[in-house]
C-alpha cells in the first residue's frame, strides 16, 4: 500500500470512529472529495448525515462551516456582501458562510430556489461573484448538502441545474440492530466527534486530487462510460438523461475508485461500481414512470446489464 492510499484509508477509518457501520457511504464521500466534487446526502433525519460531514472535515484538518438552510435565509448570507467603509471611501467585501473548505449545506431543500441558486457558481467554478468582483474559495473546497426526502412538508425540490452540480448522491440508511446497540454504548459517556483528531492535512487532499488524474483509462473504457451515459438519454422512461458532466464525473470517480483500490489503471468493475452514486440523481423520469414506481436505480441497472463489457488487454 503506497502512502497516498494509506492516507485515504486513514481518513475513512477515522470517520468510522464516529459513523458506525456505514463504510461504503464514507468511502463515497472521500472519493468525491479527492475528485473535487460535491455530495448530496438524501436520507431521513437522525441517521448521522451531519456527523459524517463534521467528522470528514476534522479528519483532514480543514476549515468547516455549517449553513442551516431555512425559508428566510438570503443569498447574501451564503456568498457575502459589500459594505461601504466611510474611512476609506471604498466598498469592502464581507465574506459569507461559503468561504470555508468543507461546507455542510444542512437541509438544502428547505430554502427557496433563489437561495439554492446562490450555490451554482461556487459549486462549478470554486468562486463567488459579489457586486461584479470575483472571490475564490479556499482549497480543497467541497459542499456536502443534506436533504430530507421530498415527501416531507415544507421542502422545495432542487432545480435540475443544481442537482447536476453534485458529483454524487448517497444515502446512509438506518443501522442494523447490532450497530445501533454499539452506537448506544459508544455514545454513553461522550461524543466521539468531540475528540476526533486529524489524520491528514488539506494539502494532502489537493495533492491526491492531482494524483488520481494520472490513473490510466483505456479508450475502450472511455467509450463504455459514454455508452452508459448515452443510453440514459434514450431510455423510454427517462424525460431527461445525464449530461456530459455526468460522463466526466463517472470517468473521474472510476479513476478514484481504482486508485483507492491500489491500482493505477481502471477496470470495468470500477465503472460499474460508480454508476449508481454518480448518475442516479442526474436522471429525470417521465411522469408515467413515476406513477409506475420506477426509479433511476432500476433503469441504470437495466442499462448496465444490456451493454457489453469491454475486454481490456
Amino acid at each position: 500500500m503506497n502512502d497516498s492510499v494509506r492516507i485515504l484509508k486513514n481518513i475513512i477509518g477515522n470517520v468510522e470512529n464516529v459513523i458506525v457501520g456505514k463504510r461504503y457511504a464514507i468511502e463515497l464521500s472521500v472519493i468525491a472529495l479527492i475528485c473535487n466534487g460535491h455530495v448530496l446526502i438524501e436520507d431521513v433525519p437522525g441517521v448521522g448525515k451531519t456527523s459524517l460531514v463534521s467528522a470528514l472535515a476534522r479528519s483532514i484538518n480543514a476549515s468547516f462551516r455549517r449553513i442551516q438552510f431555512t425559508p428566510d435565509i438570503l443569498p447574501s448570507d451564503i456568498t457575502g456582501f459589500s459594505v461601504y467603509n466611510q474611512k476609506t471611501g471604498d466598498f469592502e467585501y464581507r465574506p459569507g458562510a461559503i468561504m470555508s473548505q468543507i461546507i455542510l449545506a444542512d437541509e438544502i431543500n428547505r430554502t427557496s430556489p433563489k437561495t439554492q441558486a446562490s450555490l451554482l457558481e461556487v459549486m462549478e467554478e470554486n468562486q463567488v461573484t459579489v457586486d461584479g468582483v470575483t472571490y475564490k474559495v479556499p482549497q480543497p473546497f467541497m459542499v456536502l448538502a443534506t436533504q430530507n426526502p421530498v415527501e416531507y412538508l415544507g421542502t422545495y425540490p432542487l432545480p435540475e441545474a443544481q442537482i447536476d452540480r453534485f458529483f454524487m448522491k448517497i444515502s446512509i440508511g438506518y443501522p442494523t440492530n447490532a450497530e445501533e446497540s454499539y452506537i448506544l454504548s459508544r455514545f454513553q459517556l461522550e461524543d466521539p466527534l468531540e475528540k476526533l483528531m486529524p489524520v491528514a492535512e488539506s494539502s494532502d487532499i489537493t495533492a491526491l486530487q492531482q494524483e488520481i488524474r494520472n490513473v490510466h483509462v483505456d479508450k475502450s473504457l472511455s467509450n463504455y462510460i459514454v455508452e452508459i451515459v448515452s443510453q440514459t438519454r434514450k431510455h423510454p422512461d427517462v424525460a431527461l438523461g445525464s449530461s456530459p458532466r455526468g460522463s466526466l464525473a463517472l470517468f473521474r470517480a472510476s479513476q478514484a475508485w481504482a486508485f483507492y483500490n491500489g491500482r493505477d489503471f481502471v477496470i470495468p468493475d470500477d465503472i460499474r461500481k460508480m454508476v449508481i452514486p454518480v448518475l442516479s440523481h442526474r436522471i429525470m423520469l417521465k411522469q408515467e414512470a413515476k406513477l409506475k414506481k420506477i426509479n433511476p436505480v432500476e433503469i441504470l441497472n437495466y442499462i448496465v446489464s444490456r451493454i457489453n463489457v469491454p475486454v481490456v488487454s
